[in-house]
């Protein structure tokens, strides 16, 4: 692969991983919420889905979707509601807080983080249209097509946990210094009430 393209697509990757959005959420909530360590586990978790992103390009299934009314409504659809059903979630735990000494948040399985980071990711059909418009603009037809988007995919999953990573590091350093003074809270209610707003979003978006 050109390595100019490669160096090109690194850079455009770094812009669109920087701009906030439902994975950047997720990360800076469950590392506020649960810790660095376990907000690495959801970030993995969304990782899974730039997988399933590129195994659907690579398979043309990104192009079916895009003229599948029917299909791409649904998706849309059940991505909608699950942000707006973690949102939502999000924001009622903090309406009833528990006193400082007792304030620790039971830690959910790793599993369910991965899924939740997963699930965020995946049910974002804006994302995989995007994903299948920029990727073939960096793929050349006389080189090896998966050898190309094994190259991308490493890329693209390399910038984006780094950027996630960063997120939840600011984030979790952030509600340090505030937690005493109970912003903690209202930067959580913040975060779901984001999730929740993309999740309306989604719903009204039009193709």
């Amino acid at each position: 692969m050109n390595i100019n393209l490669l160096l090109l697509y690194l850079a455009t990757w770094s812009l669109v991983a920087l701009t906030p959005g439902p994975a950047v959420m997720c990360a800076m909530s469950q590392a506020t919420r649960y810790g660095f360590r376990h907000a690495l586990v959801g970030i993995i978790g969304i990782q899974g889905g730039h997988l399933v992103f590129f195994g659907c390009v690579a398979s043309g299934l990104a192009a079916l979707l895009a003229t599948a009314s029917t299909v791409f409504m649904v998706l849309r659809l059940f991505g909608a509601v699950y942000l707006l059903y973690l949102g939502v979630r999000i924001i009622a735990s903090t309406l009833h807080p528990k006193p400082v000494e007792q304030a620790e948040v039971p830690l959910p399985s790793g599993r369910n983080l991965l899924l939740q980071g997963f699930a965020v990711q995946v049910t974002n059909p804006k994302a995989l249209l995007f994903m299948s418009a920029l990727l073939p603009q960096f793929l050349q037809p006389r080189h090896s097509l998966g050898w190309q988007l094994t190259v991308l995919l490493a890329a693209t999953i390399t910038v984006d946990t780094l950027v996630l990573s960063a997120y939840a590091h600011f984030a979790l350093r952030g509600t340090r210094y505030l937690h005493a003074s109970g912003v903690v809270l209202w930067l959580e209610r913040a975060f779901g009430a984001v999730l929740v707003l993309f999740g309306f979003r989604l719903l009204i978006i039009r193709r």
